[in-house]
């Protein structure tokens, strides 16, 4: 295995090279710790995240662990090989060895995108508005608008009583319907601190003529001043009227001018997607309505809003060329001003032909997928045998030699799974012998099915003599089938470090503690970032 050591690895992520720096750990040990331009891709679901994380196969790629004795990111090198990257190489000693050589380790996910929020605030001197105060201004009557940054699932979660989900690079196309007096006030929210700060600061950079402010940590800090969230709230900012997309249009040109944004043709994009020596993302980030109802086939749906949130879960390359999607360009427009500032040098906005914009390349529809969505398989789905949820059911009860195991996350686990099943992480899978000893017959499951049919193989050679089975369709299928469930960890095989915690997944008890936490981190990765000489983000005046 080719190695790199911290100090070479620390000079390469400060130049201009491509390189994808990827963490095989899980994602709640990542989270405790790795470098800034770190991307999470656990071995566990290494098949299904690489192919979008890293789609050129040359790309210069270094793994790492913790520096123990787990060996994952061998494992990951050897794996990574088989599938046809050619240039992999494991940082030596791991994170320790980062540690020791006296580089900085962030705690968190989606460090750039929070750590560049941030940065944004005290650069731009973002307005907020205290949820007190804007509490106080609502109980007044004072004419406003909250818009929510958020996609739709999280805004319905919870939200600021009487708010409006508009995602992330939807504020600015659809705020102008939503406030047409320009004496409204427009306030922008978002669960904690990124969003709210870059939303308000991407209409102000707009320039309509409202008054802007962003709500001062979000529905945590609504919630930490001692008001109520709303649940379950459906109200969405219809798309834009056609003198509202006009006004929207304009503002999108004046920001492409300030932030220097780049266009391309669509002869320029054909040509870098067939460039085997350099590495291009290819964005849809509209609505997923706008992309389920036509998009460019092959590109990867990305709203704005979360790809500038979560840059690491898109790209996991860094200095590859971005390109972005959307014929009205307002959405791409405002999405490449935050990536320029966010040191992405090659980013450019897809240059739209035709009536619908997509005049010249082959479309395709169907529902989105997300940042870690199965759209491709690295090596491969094995072919493995399956087994029809009702047809378990049947043959599983009153049987005390059969066992199954379920690799959905601890979280979707823990909210509901197939009865008596025990939860597993396929990275540790060794540690289920412990506890499921010696069946005549394993079910294998998970969220959708695709990662228990990974897993299979790795399961038969851990029990060689049970009939190994995977559920058909997985979880989803179970539940479909309204079969029963049951609730909760108490079947655990390790530990449950597999993803990430938000504040609001922790026990009502502790919840303001663990919103205060998050809150305290992201304000401190401004100070933090100033002591990493690689990180480079870029100011406009």
């Amino acid at each position: 295995m080719k190695t790199v050591a911290a100090e070479a690895l620390h000079r390469r992520l400060g130049g201009t090279d491509e390189i994808a720096l990827l963490d095989v750990r899980e994602q709640g040990v990542h989270l405790q710790g790795h470098p800034f331009f770190a991307s999470s891709a656990p071995l566990s679901r290494l098949e299904a995240m690489i192919p979008a994380l890293v789609p050129r196969r040359a790309t210069p790629i270094v793994l790492f662990d913790d520096g123990g004795a787990h060996a994952l990111a061998e494992t990951a090198a050897a794996r990574l090989a088989a599938w046809g990257y050619s240039d992999v190489a494991i940082l030596a000693g791991g994170l320790a060895a980062w540690r020791a050589a006296g580089f900085e380790a962030f705690s968190g996910i989606n460090v750039p995108s929070k750590a560049f929020g941030e940065f944004v605030e005290h650069h731009y001197r973002t307005p907020r508005i205290p949820a007190a105060e804007l509490k106080a201004l609502r109980d007044s009557g004072t004419k406003m608008v909250i818009l929510d940054s958020r996609p739709f699932e999280e805004y319905r979660r919870m939200s600021i009583p009487g708010g409006i989900d508009a995602p992330g690079a939807e504020l600015a196309f659809r705020v102008h319907d939503q406030a047409p007096d320009p004496d409204t006030l427009v306030v922008v929210n978002c669960a904690g601190r990124t969003r709210s700060i870059i939303g308000a600061q991407s209409l102000i950079n707009a320039g309509i003529p409202n008054k802007v402010v962003a709500l001062k940590d979000g529905t945590m800090g609504w919630e930490l001043a001692g008001f109520q969230c709303d649940h379950g709230a459906r109200h969405r900012a219809p798309p834009p009227s056609p003198e509202g997309a006009a006004a929207a249009r304009a503002a999108a040109a004046r920001v492409a001018k300030r932030f220097r944004v780049k266009f391309a043709t669509r002869a320029q994009a054909q040509a870098w997607l067939r460039d085997p020596a350099r590495t291009t993302y290819f964005f849809d980030v509209r609505s997923p309505e706008e992309y389920a109802a036509g998009h460019i086939a092959g590109t990867r749906h990305a709203p704005g809003g979360q790809l500038v949130q979560s840059t690491d879960e898109y790209c996991a390359v860094k200095n590859a060329r971005i390109v972005l999607a959307d014929p009205e360009r307002v959405r791409a427009v405002m999405t490449a001003s935050w990536l320029v500032q966010l040191g992405w040098r090659d980013v450019f906005v897809l240059t739209p032909e035709g009536r619908d914009g997509f005049s010249g390349w082959p479309v395709a529809r169907g529902k989105p997928q997300g940042a870690a969505a199965y759209g491709a398989i690295a090596g491969g789905l094995p072919a493995w045998r399956t087994i029809a949820p009702e047809d378990w059911y049947r043959r599983m009860r009153g049987q005390s030699d059969f066992a199954a195991i379920d690799f959905a996350t601890s979280l979707h686990y823990r909210e509901r799974h197939v009865p008596y099943a025990w939860w597993a992480v396929r990275a540790r899978l060794a540690e289920a012998k412990t506890f499921v000893f010696n069946p005549r017959a394993l079910l294998l499951t998970s969220e959708d099915g695709v990662l228990a049919r990974l897993a299979a193989p790795e399961a038969a050679a851990l029990w060689p003599n049970a009939e190994i089975a995977v559920l058909a369709g997985g979880n989803a299928a179970w539940f479909a089938a309204e079969l029963p469930i049951e609730k909760g960890l108490d079947r655990a095989t390790t530990t449950n470090d597999d993803v990430w915690y938000k504040p609001y997944d922790h026990p009502a008890d502790a919840l303001k503690q663990h919103m205060q936490s998050y809150l305290d981190w992201e304000v401190a990765l401004v100070e933090q970032i100033k002591r990493d000489p690689t990180i480079r983000f870029e100011a406009f005046d």
